[in-house]
């Protein structure tokens, strides 16, 4: 337990305050970008643009882990956010939607990659499931009041007006982070950019397997963002205020499971999370297109959370368990790499699909990268927990 309060104040407030404030455009931003498109497939590149932001800075992220030390990563990814979000609010084009949103990505990557260290660096694995998913759940606890607040906010002041949310709730952030975090012990000297291409080369199994699982499981996790909000909007002719409330409700059934999914991964193991969580998921996703109205697709989006409740923090575990301790910043980096090819391709693949046969093709399309996720953790992916340590 005190290795969970010693996370409270570095890791999971802040990642309470910047999920709910994630949950603030989850609603808005596809809309906001119809402003300036009206193509499907160019509303997918803006929503997929943070995506490869992330792409872009997972690699240097962990490079920069080794370089600057983790907490001055930390920091610097926060004030990234901070700083591309807020300007949003004053876009007059698609071009610097797309240029700020690849920097809140590269932002992102690099919070992401520092805190995923943090979080593996202070835990044992015995340990590890439940304090992830603890960390899983204060990100969906966060992102539970998101949507629903996002929409009330743009619906009474405007679309702009969340970035402005955003930012303030950010850079609050940004200062619990900094004044709280604990001092780090130095990591292992060694050139940095070598040890990133030995870690490659030495772990390319582990990556290609358990990686491949990862991929997809991002990519079915970053569609619903993308396929709830346009299916309700444009295909059933929900308001922004109902879509922002399913989207909330769903997330609601999702935080219900964070402390049962960390007790199943410490208990029993990580396969027990993560092949459940992906297959209900894709069941929940399978049943978006015979949705007709608000009822129909909250029950819909509600398995989708309780699936995705299930393997909560499981895919940062996982990593955690597989990453060496010598090499923790290069592995991590190219962990959240492959995760957020998925996280990025989703709403590429979404648009594209639906430009040129609909969306329901496309849902379904994201329903297959679902059951392939559980079905590679399910055969190809050996169990990371070692049931012994919990005799």
């Amino acid at each position: 337990m005190s290795t969970r309060r010693a996370l409270i104040l570095p890791v999971y407030i802040p990642t309470l305050i910047l999920s709910f404030s994630q949950g603030l455009l989850i609603p808005t931003l596809p809309i906001f970008a119809k402003q300036f498109v009206s193509s499907y497939g160019m509303i997918g590149l803006i929503l997929a643009a943070e995506g490869i932001g992330r792409l872009i800075g997972d690699i240097p992220a962990g490079l920069l882990l080794r370089k600057i030390g983790r907490n001055r990563t930390i920091i610097i990814g926060i004030l990234l956010v901070v700083v591309s979000v807020g300007l949003l609010y004053g876009v007059t084009s698609t071009s610097q939607i797309v240029i700020l949103r690849l920097l809140s990505g590269m932002g992102n990557a690099t919070w992401n990659v520092s805190r995923h260290s943090y979080l593996a660096g202070a835990t044992a694995a015995h340990e590890r499931g439940r304090a992830i998913s603890i960390f899983g759940g204060v990100n969906r606890i966060g992102g539970l009041a998101g949507p629903a607040t996002g929409g009330l906010v743009a619906a009474a002041f405007g679309l702009r007006i969340p970035f402005l949310v955003y930012t303030f709730l950010a850079g609050s952030a940004c200062v619990v982070a900094a004044f709280s975090l604990e001092k780090e012990r130095p990591l292992p000297q060694g050139h940095w950019v070598a040890g990133f291409f030995d870690t490659l080369k030495t772990h390319w199994q582990v990556l290609a397997s358990a990686g491949g699982g990862h991929l997809c499981a991002q990519a079915i996790r970053a569609g619903r963002n993308v396929i709830i909000p346009l299916y309700g909007a444009d295909v059933i002719g929900l308001d922004i205020k109902d879509v922002g409330l399913i989207l909330s409700i769903s997330s609601f059934v999702d935080t219900l499971m964070f402390y049962p999914a960390g007790i199943i991964m410490d208990r029993w193991g990580r396969k027990f999370a993560m092949v459940p969580c992906f297959l209900i998921q894709a069941v929940g996703m399978s049943l978006i297109p015979s949705s007709s109205g608000f009822w129909t697709l909250l029950v819909a989006t509600s398995l989708i959370g309780f699936g995705n409740g299930i393997g909560s923090g499981s895919m940062m575990t996982l990593g955690a368990d597989l990453a060496p301790r010598e090499s923790l910043g290069e592995f991590l980096g190219l962990w959240r790499l492959i995760g957020d090819g998925g996280h990025m391709g989703s709403p590429l693949i979404v648009g594209a699909i639906s430009d040129l046969a609909g969306m329901t093709p496309a849902i379904y399309v994201i329903t297959l990268l679902g059951l392939a996720s559980s079905g590679i953790f399910a055969v190809l992916v050996p169990e990371t927990l070692d049931r012994s340590q919990n005799k």
